[in-house]
């Protein structure tokens, strides 16, 4: 199993804060699924209004090309994350990829709401589906957008020895890191939900009662989005997960690119089989 560590390619110092797997709410079972909901829809907004993901789908074609694939099944989808934007890449670049949204807590009226933009290529699976158990008939490059986070270490091996075991290739992106920066960025997160909310779409009078009449949207958001960045993985973290998960015929990439329109980076990394490396 060669691993190919590309952290060189960005300058900013990784894992300034020590990892502390804290608590999320949105992982606990007993959570409202309406507030759940409203904040996984808050954080889509906030990555396709940015195109946050943006640098990560040339990696993302290449993958799909290397593995000679056009499926992808992305996995702990939440709001619908970055798949419409990656989807119109894809297509710009001459790629027809077919993307196949789920999660453990589906939502499964953000997830109409994507497939409804482009019904023959993006469709959703409504029943939960775990990232460490994946049903072996769900083939496809396996995708995982900001929620590798949410997995202690023994649970991420698990997902991607998962992937490893069904002979599936599997890309990891995270933008959460453990910066200082970044989480002091973060503090004013329930600003930003508040500035946000009017913008998003489609209205609901649920989101504004949650916003500002009972903040709990902004209260969730900023919890766990403070605890997001102390959970997230480094580069070094990363490619220590990937060479304990087995698999000597996987190769994988590890790496950082830059967003451009904030200081962060995203975090990611790949596993295919060998020959099919995206070095």
């Amino acid at each position: 199993m060669g691993i190919e560590s590309l952290s060189a390619r960005t300058s900013a110092p990784e894992g300034f804060l020590p990892r502390l797997h804290l608590f999320e709410l949105e992982d606990l079972d007993w959570f409202p699924h309406v507030i759940r909901n409203l904040a996984t829809d808050y954080l889509q907004f906030i990555e396709t209004t940015f195109k946050l993901h943006q640098p990560i789908a040339p990696l993302l074609r290449r993958a799909l090309e290397r593995s000679a694939m056009t499926q992808v099944l992305d996995l702990c989808s939440g709001g619908g994350g970055p798949i419409v934007d990656l989807f119109q890449a894809l297509a710009a670049a001459g790629m027809n990829a077919r993307f196949t949204l789920t999660d453990k807590y589906p939502n499964l009226p953000a997830f109409r709401r994507v497939a409804a933009l482009h019904p023959s290529e993006v469709t959703f699976i409504s029943e939960p589906i775990d990232a460490r158990a994946v049903p072996p008939e769900l083939t496809g490059l396996r995708t995982v957008f900001n929620s590798f986070h949410h997995f202690r270490p023994e649970d991420g091996r698990a997902v991607l020895r998962c992937a490893v075991q069904a002979g599936q290739p599997i890309a990891v992106f995270e933008i959460p890191e453990r910066s200082l920066v970044t989480t002091i960025l973060l503090l004013l997160t329930p600003l930003y939900v508040a500035l946000a909310t009017p913008f998003m779409r489609p209205f609901r009078w649920s989101r504004l009662f949650w916003t500002y009449v009972l903040p709990l949207v902004p209260f969730v958001c900023w919890w766990d989005g403070l605890v997001s960045q102390l959970r997230a993985y480094t580069v070094p973290e990363l490619t220590c997960l990937a060479r304990s998960v087995g698999g000597t015929d996987y190769e994988w990439e590890v790496g950082r690119v830059g967003i451009g329109v904030t200081p962060g980076h995203v975090t990611y990394l790949i596993g295919l089989r060998s020959g099919n490396n995206c070095g």
